[in-house]
């Protein structure tokens, strides 16, 4: 009982001044129990994420400080389809940006199954419409052979990327043997998180490009002056400090409008009854808790669940049973224990996507709640011997799975994402693609 009675006493005190005195419901006194009885070392408070604007209380690489110039620079720069420099075909220049494939009204992910920056094109309302340009060819394309991971949260992990290859420290202490084997990673040798780490690699990755010529015919210079006084003006324009800034955009992006997290904050109207009882689920009989926790709702460790990779789950580029990737945190340690073993994600806003997991091969939360509740692997190159011994029947009834779902749906979804968006880019181009069938698609001129 170490959490309840604080709970209940900051939830009591704080709603009774805001709503007179409105009693808690069943539902809450039910969820507050449950939260309460949680074998971890966390308090309440935990789950708590931080107000938009309030950087002393965020996740924080201490070698980049997060300020609002800086947050607000990595904003422009995120979407910045003039960056996009470096595409492999003439045609393909300028048409891309980061928000490509993390798209807002997503949760931060691609709008397909698979994101395709450069060698892509089209948009559609919200990404959907995105498929691979004709005039390239298949090995010419910017993609992954993993659906890209949402942004939300990513402030909370110290190793980034489905196998956490990125960071220096974290789960990556005691694997410098690989940075020199997995192509990129030699970056974790600057001693930076994996935020930082993976958008400096990233960054050369997908094909971008920032110099001081850039900052100046695009209007940024002030903005880089401004963020970095500190850094050498000979280095002050680069793709180290364009990290830096998108990383610090990156870790403002905080889903603190949800239902759960206004209950949390002692608004018990925030959750309906089915939410509450699906929340209930989340911290009790599911437990969801045991993987996703803090206030990310995500962990700093590696499961297996056996599920399909991405090329067996629909229509994807430049991968195959041979990739790497499929082998999750052991595609990168080498260590047999870590194959197929995934980070666990962040789980705010997921009903933005119809893609689930690393390979995409869910297209409902609802079938993501029952294929833990079943917990039957699907994909048969999976050891079973390292197959996490969470991954177990939960014996949810129908009722039970809908409640579930309905707080992963509704209860987590953060409605206002748009407010991470900047109304325009300096360059003047039209965001987040810039490729004459997205602008014909978005209106953008």
């Amino acid at each position: 009982m170490k959490i309840f009675t604080s709970i209940v006493l900051f939830a009591t005190v704080l709603f009774s001044c805001q709503n007179d005195q409105t009693p808690l419901s069943h539902y809450d006194t039910q969820l507050f129990q449950t939260m309460d009885q949680i074998d971890t070392e966390i308090d309440f408070s935990s789950f708590i994420l931080p107000e938009d604007g309030d950087y002393s209380q965020f996740a924080q690489e201490p070698l980049n400080p997060m300020t609002p110039v800086k947050v607000e620079l990595g904003k422009f720069l995120f979407f910045e389809t003039g960056l996009g420099a470096d595409a492999v075909q003439e045609v393909g220049k300028f048409t891309y940006s980061c928000a490509t494939c993390h798209i807002p009204a997503k949760g931060f992910m691609p709008g397909t199954v698979q994101g395709i920056a450069d060698g892509a094109i089209g948009f559609g309302t919200n990404g959907e419409a995105r498929s691979k340009f004709h005039l390239y060819d298949e090995d010419e394309l910017d993609t992954q052979g993993a659906r890209p991971l949402s942004l939300l949260n990513v402030g909370y992990m110290t190793n980034t990327s489905w196998s956490g290859m990125f960071g220096a420290g974290g789960a990556n202490e005691g694997t410098e043997d690989q940075w020199i084997v997995e192509k990129g990673t030699d970056i974790n040798h600057l001693g930076l998180a994996g935020l930082e780490s993976q958008n400096i690699e990233g960054l050369h990755l997908h094909r971008m490009h920032l110099d001081k010529e850039v900052a100046d015919e695009y209007g940024y210079t002030p903005l880089f002056d401004a963020a970095f006084p500190e850094i050498p003006e000979e280095d002050r324009y680069s793709i180290m400090t364009t990290s830096f800034a998108i990383s610090a955009y990156l870790r403002s992006l905080v889903p603190n409008q949800a239902p759960f997290q206004k209950w949390l904050k002692g608004d018990m109207n925030a959750m309906t009854n089915s939410e509450k009882e699906g929340a209930n689920l989340f911290f009790g009989k599911a437990g969801c808790i045991n993987c996703h926790t803090g206030p990310g709702l995500n962990n700093q460790k590696f499961f297996a669940i056996g599920v399909k990779d991405l090329y067996e789950t629909g229509v994807a580029f430049a991968t195959g049973p041979d990739d790497r990737r499929n082998l999750g945190r052991g595609g990168f340690t080498s260590r047999a224990e870590d194959l197929y073993k995934f980070k666990v994600p962040q789980i705010y806003n997921m009903a933005n996507s119809p893609f689930y997991f690393h390979g995409s091969s869910k297209r409902s939360l609802r079938e993501v709640v029952e294929y833990f509740n079943d917990a039957v692997i699907e994909n048969d190159n999976v050891d079973k011997n390292n197959i996490s011994a969470f991954f177990r029947p939960l014996d949810l009834t129908e009722e039970e799975i809908t409640d579930l779902t309905q707080f992963l749906e509704t209860g987590l979804y953060d409605p206002n994402l748009d407010r991470y968006m900047p109304k325009q880019i300096l360059s003047g181009n039209c965001f987040p693609n810039n490729d004459l069938l997205s602008k014909f698609q978005t209106g953008c001129e």
